[in-house]
């Protein structure tokens, strides 16, 4: 059996309800993602209120979270390059929605914590088998399409769990929300178990005959687009250097995630020391985050139109620019229209970085490593962010916080235009 006729015949796959159910999968374990984080900050905030944690607790119940990832983001490139895409994916949702499950009896706030750091490493494994997956059966035509758009319905998470935190608990209490999401996770693993192996990992381990079986219920003909059959490609291939690729994913994703987390969780706070009261903080915070939503839109659109480096270094050059902007605006109309448009491009950023680029960015025998090892790095620095955040606003004012967001947005670009290859409906093994 020829491996380059197998691959041509990925390559050229079509959407076909067996790709639709893997991307409905996909985006499903997403859209978990974007609702866990936002449930973590809302349930620690009413623990503090009602006395049943202390601010340490809490402190180290948001710190074991991030800990959490960054361990599950290593192991599920350890375990999905080794032992397949399909158990990485099983083991990661089940290990989250078990101790989330767990999470909603814990009698204190040491059991509370302790389950939160392991359902975090099934959290932080998902993240990079999600969109490593989804890149590995998506059409070579529509791949960043596919991808990006798993990302914006993972940016739906934050509204919907902002609207149930508020309807929900103060009717039932912070329990109903690890209930919900445990239940969502268990569901969706249930869902999982049959799904199709990765083909592109089973030929990296010389399986062919499992890989061509799994190709064939790709290859539905009562759905196959008609183009597909008239006019198969053979697309150019993209051969990754995996220590230059490696470099490139680790400051992509690093400055992306950053930015992003900086600028989201401290923006009231920082609203505040420029003299707008929380109230009104508040205000901007959420017509500045509907920029999130947009952002992702503008990635799904883009992504697969222009390229990937067309349209990462633009934004991560806007990013900068707008992070500079910010920094100096003392109207209120104008804090809110350029923080709007500086959300909107680190959203842009996190659908086609995060998403898209990073997975293209390495070979199917490394993939799930490489994407596991730049998601880890992210995460760690993300840790210490916090602390850098407190430290400029004791030494310094709030305005050098958006000049370290650009500094460190152009640093990327320019990382990105140098050594990041263009990596648009090409083919890569």
């Amino acid at each position: 059996m020829e491996i380059t006729s197998l691959e041509r015949r990925m390559d050229n796959s079509a959407t076909t309800p067996l790709f639709y159910k893997i991307f409905a999968l996909v985006s499903g374990g997403m859209f978990l993602d974007g609702i866990d984080i936002y449930m973590a900050s809302g349930v620690s905030s009413v623990l503090l209120k009602s006395g049943w944690s202390t601010l340490m607790e809490n402190t180290v119940f948001l710190s074991v979270g991030f800990l959490g990832l960054f361990i599950g983001s290593l192991l599920a490139g350890l375990v999905g390059d080794r032992y397949g895409r399909r158990r990485a994916y099983q083991m990661n949702l089940l290990l989250f929605g078990g101790f989330t499950f767990l999470g909603a009896v814990a009698p204190n706030m040491t059991l509370l914590i302790a389950c939160r750091f392991f359902s975090s490493i099934g959290l932080g494994s998902e993240i990079v088998t999600g969109y490593a997956m989804l890149n590995e059966f998506a059409p070579i035509k529509s791949r960043g399409r596919w991808c990006a758009s798993a990302s914006l319905i993972a940016n739906c998470g934050a509204p919907i769990t902002m609207l149930l935190c508020a309807v929900l608990i103060p009717r039932f209490g912070w329990r109903i929300m690890f209930v919900l999401v445990g239940a969502f996770a268990i569901v969706l693993w249930i869902l999982r178990r049959d799904i199709p192996e990765s083909p592109r990992w089973l030929m990296a381990q010389h399986r062919y005959t499992e890989a061509e079986g799994i190709i064939q219920q790709l290859e539905d003909a009562h759905t196959h687009e008609q183009a597909d059959f008239k006019a198969p490609v053979t697309p150019e291939a993209h051969e990754p250097k995996i220590g230059r690729s490696l470099f490139v994913a680790m400051v992509a994703v690093s400055a992306t995630i950053i930015c992003q987390y900086t600028f989201t969780t401290w923006v009231p706070t920082l609203l505040v020391k420029r003299g707008i009261n929380v109230v009104n903080s508040l205000s901007f915070s959420t017509v500045m985050m509907l920029g999130a939503p947009v952002g992702a839109l503008i990635g799904v659109l883009l992504v697969d139109r222009i390229g990937r480096k067309k349209l990462i270094v633009p934004t991560f050059i806007l990013t900068a620019v707008f992070g500079l902007l910010y920094a100096v605006q003392t109207n209120a109309t104008a804090v809110m229209i350029v923080g709007f448009l500086l959300t909107a491009c680190l959203y842009v950023l996190m659908a086609s970085v995060v998403a898209v680029y990073v997975a293209e960015l390495f070979p199917t025998a490394f993939r799930f490593r490489g994407s596991g090892i730049a998601n880890a790095t992210a995460k760690l620095l993300t840790v210490g962010m916090p602390y850098a955040v407190a430290a400029f606003l004791t030494w310094f004012s709030a305005t050098w916080i958006f000049v370290t967001i650009s500094a460190i947005a152009l640093l990327a670009a320019i990382v990105v235009w140098w050594f990041g290859p263009e990596t648009r409906q090409k083919a890569i093994r």
